[in-house]
This record gives C-alpha cells, structure tokens and sequence, in this order.
C-alpha cells in the first residue's frame, strides 16, 4: 500500500507542477489542482513543500521561493499569485483584489510559510525575506498587541465556507450571495484591516490562523503566542478554542476541526490538549470517524457532505481534509495518543491510496470528492509513518 501510496502522490505532484517566467521573475509552483485550482494558492504551496520533501528536496525550496518571489516591497504575499495569467471574467467579483490587473490578491491566508520553510528546507530564521515576509503580516494584522492575528473575511482562514462563520458574517458569510457584497465593501476600503474595523467590521481572531501563526513564530525562534491564544481563544467550560469576534458575536459558534486545531502547537499545555483530544477528537459521535476528522463534528445541524447546497458551494462543511488530519496527528503523537494515532493515519493512507488525491474524502466511507489530483492530500506521506513525526 505504501508503496502506491508514494506513487500516486508523485505523480499528482509532478502533474501540478508548473514553471514559467513573469515580468522577469523566475516561478515553479505545485496548481493546487491542475484543472481546478491553477494559480499559486499560499497555504496550499506551503502544504504541497512539505509534501514534496519526499521526493525532491529542491522543489521544496523553490515552491516557497516562488511564494517570496511574489511578495510586495514591505514583505506581504497574497492569499493567491495569478502567475501565468491575469485574473478574468466573473472572478473579478468575488478576487480579493483592488484592480483587474494587480499580480496578486490582497489578503492573506494563515501565515505558515516559516513552518514550512523549517518542516521542509531548513532554517528560516536564516532567510530575510521570510522574516520580513512575517513582521509584515504581524505589524498589519495584530490589532490588540499580543502576537494574535486577526482576519477580514472567511477565506483568509483557508477554511472558506466554514459554518463557523456563519454567526459571524451572517449573509455575507463564503457561500452565501451576500459574500460578493462583502468583497466589494472590502475593496472601497482597500482590504485595510484598520479602515474595515472602523467601518464596523467584522474582524476576526480565528483559531487555526493563529495556529499556523505560532508554528512559524516557534520555527523563526520567536515567542510562543499560544499563551495568548489560551487567554483570548480558550473556552475553559467547554474545553474548545473559539473564534473572537469584533463586534462580539453574541450567537453559538459551531464546532469544526478548527476548535481543536491547536493540538498541533508543541507547548500546548497538556492538560488542554488531553481534553481536546479525549472530549472530542476520539469521539465517534463528534470527530472519531473512519477518515477522521469530518471538517464539522457530526452532531452539528450544519454538518453535510454535499459539496453544494441550493446551487452554492459551500464546502469544508462536513468532508474530510488530509492538511486536517495531519495538523492533529501532530497532537496525538505528541501527546502519547500512539494506537489513535497510528489508527488515524492508517484511515488517511488507506483513502489517498485507494482514492488518489482528491480535495476531500467522506469521513465514513473515504470516497473523494472536489477536485481531482489535489496536491496538499499529498501531505498522507507524513502520515504512512504513523511514528514521531519528523
């Protein structure tokens, strides 16, 4: 099976991968999916280094080269580069940038590339453009002065159409018609994060954000924020760590994978993370599924399998998502969750192998769904190991 497996993420990674030249600049890229998703997606490049450190370390160091490449003067990067070609028709709409002709969105995705750059090359401590890449996104995003991040819109999460920004955005919520309206307000105000607040916001401190936010702080040799994320995000009488919003949202927030996504932080304390993992991870009635964990606990009104709901995509609503697994994974072996552990991946590598690289997979069943050739479902080669991660 291992075997296979290996095989099959080779050859998706190799079939994404594309390399050109743009205003004179040199870039090589894993598509995230080579019919759907072409352009170079942040965090789906920083998943897709880590992935193919198993196979060429030099691709690794030249996927997250290329992400830097793309950086402005001041050190931010994107959400999304449109490196082989300018962003056209509809999508004009709902992009995230300011002018039909800009090289790159302008907003984020959870600053992970430190992390990746540390998982997959080597120091990026060493490396000025990656610290300069997250003093930038750190001096705009942290708002109240203790390291945290805060988001504009549900995509800078990477997690979209998520239900638990549902309370949040309401109808402008991803998915939902209203989103284009947001985006269009977003961009009168420059995607200014300070403009958008004082115009009533929402903005948001999300949890898996800050969580890729504080692996690459932790790579970079810098202060850990996860006692900040404890005091601001943590909800001792449930145990979970929720979005902050402002304006407060008064409203339940429903529980996805993202509440439990800060198992993957090293200096979690332990008592939090037992809870995380024994209240709710290995619970079969919420996360502990075949191919765990569905991207939305199972008992939530909210959770779905469909790809689609009355014509509009609203996806990481009820599948499961390989970067998800891994990321808790992460958790479970550090904690000394060995059977769960090795039982979770054995659940992930099973599907990829027999599935291919999909999108995202049924939790029960492991059928794949979305897009074909997906590249971060590669990421089920850090999991065929199911001993401490690397």
């Amino acid at each position: 099976m291992e075997h296979s497996l290996a095989e099959r993420c080779r050859t998706a990674l190799e079939a994404s991968w594309t390399t050109g030249e743009r205003a004179g600049v040199h870039y090589a890229y894993t598509r995230p999916s080579p019919e759907r998703y072409r352009w170079q997606w942040y965090w789906d490049s920083c998943f897709a280094a880590i992935a193919w450190r198993h196979f060429d370390a030099a691709r690794s160091r030249a996927e997250l080269e290329t992400l830097l490449a793309g950086a402005r003067e001041d050190g931010f990067i994107g959400h999304t580069i449109f490196w082989d070609h300018p962003l056209e028709g509809s999508r004009r709409l709902f992009y995230n940038v300011i002018d039909h002709d800009d090289p790159m969105t302008s907003t984020i995705q959870p600053p992970m590339l430190a992390f990746a750059w540390r998982t997959a090359v080597g120091d990026p401590a060493l490396e000025p453009a990656i610290v300069a890449h997250h003093a930038a996104i750190t001096a705009q995003r942290d708002l109240e002065g203790d390291g945290l991040l805060w988001i504009l819109q549900p995509d800078e999460s990477g997690l979209d159409a998520s239900p638990q920004f549902d309370p949040i955005w309401g109808w402008r919520a991803q998915g939902l018609p209203g989103f284009v309206e947001l985006v269009h307000r977003n961009r009168t105000l420059r995607f200014q994060i300070a403009a958008i607040r004082a115009a009533g916001g929402p903005v948001v401190c999300e949890v898996l954000t800050n969580v890729l936010h504080g692996l690459s702080r932790l790579a970079l040799g810098l202060p850990s924020i996860t006692p900040a994320l404890i005091a601001r995000l943590y909800d001792e009488p449930s145990g979970l760590f929720l979005p902050a919003a402002d304006p407060p949202c008064a409203a339940r927030i429903p529980l996805t994978w993202a509440a439990l996504s800060p198992l993957a932080l090293p200096d979690l304390p332990e008592p939090i993370g037992r809870r995380l993992v024994e209240e709710y991870l290995l619970d079969e009635r919420r996360f502990w599924t075949p191919v765990a964990p569905p991207a939305v606990a199972l008992d939530e009104a909210s959770f779905s399998l469909r790809e689609h709901f009355d014509g509009l995509r609203r996806y990481w609503r009820g599948p499961s998502w390989v970067n998800s697994a891994w990321l808790l994974w992460l958790g479970l072996v550090r904690l000394g969750y060995r059977a769960q552990a090795a039982a979770l991946a054995a659940g992930v590598t099973r599907t990829v192998a027999a599935e291919g690289l999909r999108e995202f997979y049924d939790p029960f069943s492991g059928h794949g769904m979305g897009a074909q050739d997906f590249a971060w479902s590669a990421l089920a080669l850090e999991l065929a190991d199911a001993g401490t991660p690397s």
